[in-house]
């Protein structure tokens, strides 16, 4: 059997207690919930169940996942769901991909006010783009928008930002037409900045108004109305990172990007590279560097490591993935079926068939990895218990 690759968990487990304990009254009851579910992601602790090949005597024991989205083991899945549900409301245009970035000093203030600040960040870019796309100016067309929220750069640390995949067109707004954007190019970038930066500050003085923003340390000054403005003024002078990508080269390439971005956490498994007593070690990208060179090992201490993980926590209930204009949840089916009737393109067949089901009778979806057989679950076993006997020697949990 081969050996079992590095994971958050194995840290967690390791270190987890001792980081604990030195965060006594600093650690939140979502971050304790999170640090619980990873480490008993997939053991016993889950329970799971017990299937068996009918057409060999291979046996294999299968524990049951946490489902959390911060784990780093449960999100394959998941994302798989989304991207087929995705895939039926695809539109045969180019697609775009716009990456709008708090600055550090705000980034700071959305520590310490994650929903706040983090559900502004959607709301002011979103707004953004569809103000511009209305303007006859510059398109006259009202566009679809899917959001994604990423709290971490490379290296953990706290960089709130979100991702967008736009089509390049819109419907008109006498919505008698499709209206497509110009080749290779989407809308003006240093108009969406200053727009977003004029949108994104007002509804933070207007949050801090109604009292929605919370401070603490060294920014508790800024409770007050004179110093929180003051803080912010600097901001309305400085050019705000907004980056306007290439156009994907098709439907296929959209699906193939959301299936990196949408569900993924702070770290996956995958990066880690070695972990002991002293330290964690773990590939991380320096974006300013094109090229292998931009790819290097980092090591922190497994309380820094920790800490950088789990500061990327979202609120319970706070939505990551969020829709806005033509695929606003309300009207999505019905716009997305008028742009297509405008663009003269027929609705995508849908071809997930049966083998891509779970077997109703077996209960299993993956065949038997030693004959291709067909696996039926056999016996399962509820939490913090095992199998009332054990499988084949050639079973992997």
């Amino acid at each position: 059997m081969p050996r079992r690759s590095l994971e958050v968990a194995d840290i967690f487990r390791t270190h987890g207690a001792a980081w604990r304990r030195s965060q006594a009254g600093h650690v939140s009851l979502e971050q304790m919930k999170v640090m619980s579910a990873i480490v008993s992601c997939r053991t016993a602790a889950l329970g799971g169940h017990v299937s068996a090949c009918q057409d060999c005597d291979h046996t294999q024991i299968a524990y049951n996942s946490c489902r959390n989205r911060h784990c780093p083991k449960c999100q394959g899945q998941v994302a798989r769901d989304w991207l087929e549900a995705r895939q039926a409301e695809l539109l045969a245009v180019p697609y775009y991909h716009v990456v709008f970035t708090l600055p550090a000093v705000i980034a700071d203030i959305a520590y310490q006010n994650k929903a706040v600040i983090y559900d502004l960040l959607f709301k002011a870019s979103a707004e953004t783009v569809l103000t511009i796309a209305a303007d006859a100016k510059h398109l006259g067309a009202r566009l679809g928008v899917t959001s994604v929220l990423h709290t971490w750069g490379s290296a953990m640390t706290h960089h709130p930002h979100v991702h967008m995949i736009i089509p390049g067109g819109g419907i008109s707004i006498d919505g008698k037409s499709w209206l497509s954007c110009k080749p290779g190019f989407f809308l003006p970038v240093r108009v969406l900045s200053r727009l977003f930066r004029r949108v994104l500050l007002d509804k933070m003085i207007k949050a801090h108004q109604a009292g929605q923003l919370k401070f603490f340390a060294r920014h508790v000054g800024l409770a007050h109305a004179k110093a929180f403005a003051a803080y912010l003024a600097p901001l309305r002078k400085t050019e705000w990172v907004v980056y306007a990508k290439r156009p994907f080269a098709g439907p296929v390439d959209v699906l193939a990007y959301l299936s990196r971005y949408t569900h993924r956490v702070a770290i996956a498994n995958s990066r880690l590279i070695a972990a002991d007593g002293n330290s964690i070690t773990f590939k991380c990208k320096n974006y300013r560097i094109k090229g292998r060179e931009r790819y290097k090992a980092m090591t922190l201490k497994p309380h820094e490591f920790i800490r950088r993980f789990l500061i990327h926590v979202l609120p319970t209930g706070f939505h990551r993935i969020r829709h806005y204009g033509l695929f606003a949840n309300g009207n999505r089916t019905s716009n997305i079926a008028g742009a297509r009737e405008l663009l003269d393109v027929p609705a995508p067949q849908d071809d997930t068939g049966a083998d891509t089901k779970t077997d109703e009778l077996s209960g299993c979806a993956r065949p038997c990895p030693s004959c291709g057989g067909v696996m039926a679950i056999i016996e399962t076993f509820e939490r913090d218990a095992q199998p009332r006997a054990p499988p084949h020697q050639n079973a992997s949990p």
